[in-house]
């Protein structure tokens, strides 16, 4: 944004979705309308529908209403947050930065309500972004129905390491759910500390070779790198970030013959069985979603100089309070590998 169009989104008072989020002005004192949260809200579904017809519909308003009040919304603020076009709308580089605080705004606005308000009364909504691991669904899914019969929206993704980020950065996730190693810890890093976002300890763990309880080197007590040379390495796509740094295998900055790229888990597991393929993951596997039919194996290094060794952990904004579906998603995480949950500060935030 430049300097005449830059706004403080920190001095907030809202007791409502209908009424005002106002702001000190520097020289007087004196409270200005800024925003409302429905307005808030409008900008939101618009980016997700990228209509305005869409999001009217999804909104149960008239466009010409909807229209109004994001206009009113951009002049207020002294920016174009979307691009009209007659192929829809579209996020100007203001309008994703605002998009960013704007989510965070409205997420913090339904964690107030959600601590305050009559739980059985308010709809519960959470989204977690992840990697592709079965231990994640299962916290999901244990967390689904620790919500029994009560009114909620919940999310889970399972993405690219890029996405994963950018969900959380914008606030399309809560949380997400990825490994740091020593060969893309300073990336990985350095794209958290961009995005504002931390990352939270959760377990390390060495590399396994994951397939096929028939293929032939199934009975291994373990198994090494030149062993695997004559099958195909299973790799999940990253699309168009497509990087070794960004990868949710471990070791993929050696050297591999024969590799194929999916994009999903039920089309990895008809390779392993259909090509004999594998891949090298963290070893945790949960039986009860993934089948009995595969087994993961010990890697054991053949002293290339890489290190096989990944530390799991979840990504949130800095300072970020999770709600109570988050908490529990977090907790339900921690106990699926028989560890304390996480105990947060005084503060709200998870200490681990």
């Amino acid at each position: 944004m430049g300097d005449s169009s830059k706004r403080t989104y920190a001095l907030y008072a809202y007791h409502g979705m209908d009424q005002m989020i106002t702001r000190l002005t520097p020289k007087s004192g004196i409270q200005r309308q800024i925003m409302t949260l429905q307005q808030i809200k409008y900008v939101i579904t618009v980016s997700e529908k990228g209509s305005m017809n869409k999001a009217a519909e999804e909104l149960f308003v008239s466009q010409p209403t909807l229209t109004a009040a994001i206009r009113e919304l951009e002049k207020e603020l002294g920016i174009a947050i979307f691009i009209r076009t007659s192929h829809g709308v579209f996020l100007t580089n203001e309008g994703q930065e605002f998009l960013i605080d704007a989510r965070r705004l409205y997420q913090e606005y339904e964690w107030i309500s959600d601590k305050y308000s009559d739980s059985s009364s308010v709809k519960q909504k959470f989204s977690v972004s992840s990697q592709h691991y079965s231990f994640v669904d299962k916290a999901f899914v244990e967390t689904v129905k620790q919500f029994g019969t009560r009114s909620f929206d919940f999310s889970i993704r399972e993405e690219e390491t890029s996405r994963v980020i950018e969900n959380v950065k914008e606030m399309r996730s809560q949380v997400g759910i990825l490994y740091l190693s020593d060969f893309n810890r300073k990336i990985l890093t350095k794209l958290l500390h961009e995005g504002g976002l931390e990352f939270r300890h959760i377990i390390d763990t060495s590399a396994y070779v994951y397939l096929w309880k028939k293929h032939p080197l199934a009975s291994n007590a373990y198994i090494t790198f030149d062993e695997l040379k004559n099958y195909p390495c299973l790799s999940f796509d990253q699309g168009e970030n497509a990087s070794a740094y960004l990868a949710e295998e471990i070791l993929t900055e050696l050297d591999y013959p024969r590799m194929i790229h999916a994009t999903d888990r039920a089309t990895m597991l008809n390779l392993m069985v259909g090509l004999n393929g594998y891949t090298l993951c963290s070893g945790i596997i949960c039986e009860e979603l993934n089948g009995s039919d595969y087994t993961a194996i010990p890697f054991r290094e053949n002293g290339e100089g890489s290190s096989s060794q990944m530390e799991l952990g979840f990504i949130q904004k800095k300072g970020y309070i999770q709600n109570s579906v988050g908490k529990t998603f977090l907790n339900e995480v921690m106990r699926y590998f028989n560890l304390s949950p996480l105990e947060p500060f005084s503060n709200g935030h998870f200490s681990r």
